[in-house]
C-alpha cells in the first residue's frame, strides 16, 4: 500500500479517538498525500470527485481537519482567505504571488539564523514561526501568466 506509514498513523489516532476506520478517509488521505504542494479542500474534492463520486466536499473538508489533528497535514492561511493543506515534510517558508496565487516554497538558513538571533536578543524562546512573502512571480511581473479570476 502507498503511504503505509501515514496510514498507520491515522488508524492510530482514529483508534485512540474512538473513531471509524472508513474506506473514505483512507482515499481522502492518499489523494491528498498524491496531490502535494498546497491544495484546498475544494481543488482535493475536484481531484477526487471523478474516481469517487461518492465521497461529498464535506467528507473531504472534514478529514483534512482530521488529518490537521493527526499530524498529517499543516493548514495554511495566505491573504486570499483560502484555507490550504500541505504535508509538513521539512521547515520550510513560502513566496505568495498576489497576481495569479502561485505559492513556492523556499528555504534560507540566514533567514533561520537571523530569527533565532532576534528571539535570543529579546529573551524569547522561539517555538515556531511561519515566514510569508508576498509579492508578484515573474511569469506574471512578464506578462506570460494571466491572474486567476
Amino acid at each position: 500500500m502507498a503511504h503505509e506509514a501515514e496510514h498507520r498513523v491515522l488508524a492510530k489516532y482514529l483508534e485512540e479517538h474512538h473513531l471509524k476506520r472508513t474506506r473514505q478517509r483512507e482515499t481522502i488521505l492518499d489523494a491528498f498525500l498524491q496531490a502535494g504542494g498546497h491544495v484546498s479542500a475544494e481543488d482535493l474534492h475536484q481531484r477526487i470527485r471523478a474516481r469517487h463520486p461518492h465521497i461529498g466536499y464535506t467528507t473531504v473538508y472534514r478529514t483534512l481537519k482530521l488529518l490537521v489533528d493527526v499530524g498529517l497535514a499543516e493548514e495554511r492561511h495566505f491573504d486570499d482567505g483560502i484555507a490550504r493543506y500541505e504535508t509538513e515534510r521539512t521547515h520550510h517558508d513560502h513566496l505568495v504571488c498576489t497576481s495569479c496565487g502561485k505559492i513556492i516554497e523556499f528555504e534560507s538558513e540566514s533567514i533561520e539564523k537571523a530569527q533565532r538571533q532576534v528571539a535570543s536578543d529579546f529573551q524569547f524562546e522561539l517555538l515556531h514561526h511561519r515566514h510569508e512573502l508576498y509579492g508578484r512571480c515573474a511569469d506574471c511581473r512578464s506578462g506570460r501568466r494571466k491572474p486567476e479570476a
